[in-house]
């Protein structure tokens, strides 16, 4: 018999959720209505199991600190898998598993593994309310701390039957952290299950996940639903689900211009989706900081919207000088994950002062100082927290239309080779660009931090199928604006985004960062949008087009012109080695990779031949 079960009004939903609860066996399964009071029932559930600390309500009112199992701290991509009806369809960029042993293998993990818990019905909707381009998911889970998180990042309501009945299906995401309790066991603060699974049944919109309780491993609307099960749907359907930021920025003449970015998780998103202006008569305002719904509107045009409701960001690095407006945001009413915490029941991280304060406890929960030989916060430590805490959140952020995007930025951390930007010579050569793109690997994935490798669009955890085919879904969004709106091709190009390339991460031969970032970032993408809106010149490159280096707005007393030329320069021997490594990878993809993308390599190759110096 299901608690508090409200008045579904479709009979599948109830229907699965009967299933799972026969499955899993729960002692009681509660249905969540996103409201208040049940948000803080939540959090005193996981505050007696001694998942969540809270903190000293003088410093930081509201606010609680969960500390992970050390094994259970980032994404486990080694773990996710893709389960599609052939290996080919998921792409050597998924693990494939073959739909019906997995759903037999995960079953049989799932059985009785809530018993002694409480089983969260978590009914969400992502994107805005009675928006066309909204989804309805319904997800499990017998963890508080990820029910609690949920609410935050998905708008968890009553309304979410609304849209399940009005669109006639939802995404059904199971989640256990695959602990059951005997009776009279008590659980452990962060239960988990070293065999983990996060497995993805794109044709049956189901994700099931066991073991982990981590991030987006178990909030399974953010890079589940939102990415891997959206991209796979998008492709289909004709529009884009992206690992994108969106932003507003308002020129000194009350133009309104919105832009789109691409970077691998911590290498800046939320710093630039939450940038305070400081050059006069510009505003910037925050209307996501991690992913975009893209679909083509009925003038051309391609409009973003942000599916989710809340922001999940990396701590570490986040300060008052980096990002001023996430620091006022997270004063209040945040779940931190894997931080440090102060002896006056504050947190604390690397970055956040330039000392760290004394008798400090890290993340493990073992006494720290800076001799420890460790870091104290985690480096994949994190904020949850709602989007309506952002000070600079733009109005249009829950507009059920979304925005119209006139500058998309592709980007990574590279230490070179990468100019400070970049802009593409068309929109296939954009496309080129962010199916080529690197960064060097950071904490909020398994794996070796600082290695270099391929994230296309910073898609290569996230996308649901063949990243070639991925690929070629981008080059046919021409073609794809052009039936739906009856426009010719030529005319859907006058209208789709410029793509850029930027790299706000090369450094000398000492280390030390070249270009300043963060704020100063700002002038980039005014740069961007001038020459998107065609009021700006630039010159040619053997990559693209860059700004002219006498570009006075990108000089300051932080960057100097001889700086800004190596900023801005190509260096050709490095290029030609970046074009066979460029090679080697799509190669990797046989003969799926887009003929397009092999002629725009070719392209830039008797570019960079014609440029030898």
């Amino acid at each position: 018999m299901l608690a508090n079960s409200p008045s579904v009004k479709d009979a599948t939903a109830k229907s699965w959720v009967d299933e799972v609860a026969r499955i899993t066996k729960p002692r009681e399964v509660i249905w969540l209505d996103g409201s208040k009071s049940q948000y803080q029932e939540l959090i005193d559930v996981a505050v007696g199991m001694g998942t969540l600390i809270p903190l000293n309500p003088q410093k930081r009112p509201r606010s609680y600190l969960a500390r992970s199992h050390p094994r259970d701290v980032a994404r486990m991509e080694d773990r996710t898998f893709v389960c599609t009806p052939t290996e080919a369809e998921a792409g050597p960029n998924n693990n494939w598993r073959e739909p019906k042993s997995m759903r037999e293998k995960l079953l049989d993990v799932f059985s009785e593994c809530m018993q002694g818990r409480v089983m969260y019905v978590i009914p969400f909707v992502m994107g805005p309310v009675g928006s066309p381009f909204s989804r309805a998911g319904l997800q499990v889970t017998d963890a508080p701390y990820v029910a609690a998180s949920m609410t935050i990042m998905t708008r968890v309501a009553p309304a979410a039957f609304d849209e399940i009945a009005a669109k006639h299906g939802f995404v059904r995401a199971w989640h256990s952290v695959g602990a059951p309790l005997a009776e009279g066991e008590t659980s452990d603060s962060w239960p988990h299950n070293d065999s983990v699974y996060v497995a993805h049944f794109p044709q049956e919109s189901t994700v099931m996940s066991f073991g982990s309780g981590y991030g987006g491993n178990a909030l399974l609307a953010k890079k589940c639903f939102a990415l891997r099960l959206a991209s796979y749907s998008a492709r289909a359907e004709g529009w884009l689900a992206e690992h994108m930021l969106i932003v507003k920025v308002t020129d000194p003449e009350g133009n309104e211009h919105y832009l789109t970015g691409a970077f691998p998780s911590a290498c800046g998103k939320t710093n630039l989706a939450m940038m305070r202006s400081h050059l006069p008569g510009w505003q910037v305002q925050t209307i996501g900081d991690d992913i975009a719904w893209i679909h083509v509107g009925d003038d051309g045009r391609l409009w973003a919207i942000n599916p989710e409701s809340g922001f999940f960001g990396v701590a570490p690095g986040t300060s008052p000088k980096t990002n001023p407006v996430a620091i006022e945001m997270l004063a209040s009413d945040t779940i931190f994950t894997n931080t440090a915490l102060t002896a006056d029941g504050d947190v604390w991280w690397e970055g956040l002062t330039d000392e760290p304060p004394s008798d400090l406890i890290d993340w493990r929960g073992a006494a720290w100082s800076p001799d420890s030989g460790r870091p104290a916060a985690h480096p994949n430590a994190r904020f949850t927290v709602a989007t309506s805490r952002c000070s600079e959140i733009a109005p249009e952020w829950n507009s059920p239309a979304g925005v119209p995007i006139s500058a998309m930025l592709v980007g990574g951390r590279r230490p070179d080779t990468v100019p400070l930007v970049n802009e593409s010579l068309s929109w296939e050569h954009g496309v080129f660009l962010g199916a080529s793109m690197s960064s060097a690997q950071t904490a909020a994935a398994e794996g070796e931090v600082g290695v270099v490798r391929r994230d296309p669009f910073a898609m290569l955890p996230f996308c649901g199928y063949d990243l070639a085919q991925y690929w070629q879904h981008w080059l046919e969004i021409p073609r794809i604006a052009a039936a739906k709106t009856g426009l010719s091709i030529e005319e859907v190009r006058q209208q789709l985004p410029k793509i850029f390339q930027v790299n706000w991460f090369q450094v000398d031969e000492e280390g030390r960062f070249i270009w300043p970032g963060f704020a100063e970032n700002l002038k980039i993408v005014i740069w961007a949008l001038q020459r998107a809106a065609g009021s700006a010149s630039a010159d040619s490159t053997p990559l693209g087009l860059r700004p002219p280096l006498d570009e006075a707005s990108l000089v300051s007393g932080e960057v100097s012109t001889s700086d800004l030329e190596t900023l801005l320069a190509v260096d050709v021997p490095k290029w030609s080695l970046e074009a066979d490594r460029i090679s080697e990878y799509f190669e990797t993809f046989g003969n799926e990779v887009p003929a397009e993308l092999g002629a725009q390599l070719q392209a830039l190759r008797s570019r960079l031949a014609k440029n030898p110096t």
